[in-house]
């Protein structure tokens, strides 16, 4: 069960940005670096490491510019669940647990990253924007989930429980903002009709 709230914490940490956790992990493990990351264990540190830093800076500067943002969330969109995936196999491996653990928490780190990147685009797009100080708690609860996964797992998992129920909470919320957006639509369509036979 901790192996678990670990792998949410990591895999929530991925759902908001993609390299940065990634990182972390290996600026974690200094002895290990990614060693039990999949993937990235087979490349040379020093290549997984210069990648990574480049593209934590990108995130950090991009998503701070409503254009970078988009591009940004459009790349996370695809990724995150390749990234949460990782993260949920690296606990697993820590854990050393067995391989059908292994694939489950995978599976379900994976979608979990995957939902909580889903629920960001969808506010981004209907708010036209985030404002930079969600942005700014972005980053400090990716760290944040980082550094509690590997040190305070239960917290860690609790908050990334949260943070899934508040992404229910907002697919309801999208569900009757778009049921209501024909019947706005037609209030103003009617309201264009009078006006110009007003005015006739």
């Amino acid at each position: 069960m901790v192996e678990l709230l670990a792998a949410l914490s990591l895999s929530a940490a991925a759902g908001m940005r993609v390299a940065l956790p990634l990182l972390l992990i290996g600026l974690l493990h200094r002895d290990r670096l990614w060693a039990t990351v999949p993937l990235l264990s087979q490349i040379p540190p020093q290549i997984v490491l210069g990648v990574l830093v480049s593209w934590s800076l990108a995130e950090l500067l991009l998503s701070k510019e409503p254009m970078g943002l988009r591009i940004l969330q459009m790349v996370q969109l695809v990724l995150s669940p390749v990234v949460g995936a990782i993260a949920g196999v690296t606990i697993a491996r820590t854990a050393e647990l067995g391989n059908w653990s292994v694939l489950i928490i995978a599976l379900v780190s994976g979608l979990f990253a995957f939902v909580l990147q889903l629920v960001q685009v969808g506010w981004f797009f209907r708010l036209q924007g985030l404002p930079l100080s969600i942005v700014f708690l972005q980053d400090f609860l990716c760290v944040s989930l980082v550094l509690f996964a590997f040190d305070a797992p239960r917290q860690g998992g609790l908050i990334a429980l949260l943070l899934l129920w508040l992404a229910i909470r907002s697919s309801k919320e999208w569900h009757r903002w778009y049921n209501q957006q024909p019947m706005q639509r037609r209030r103003m369509q009617g309201r264009k009709v009078g006006k110009i036979k007003d005015e006739g």
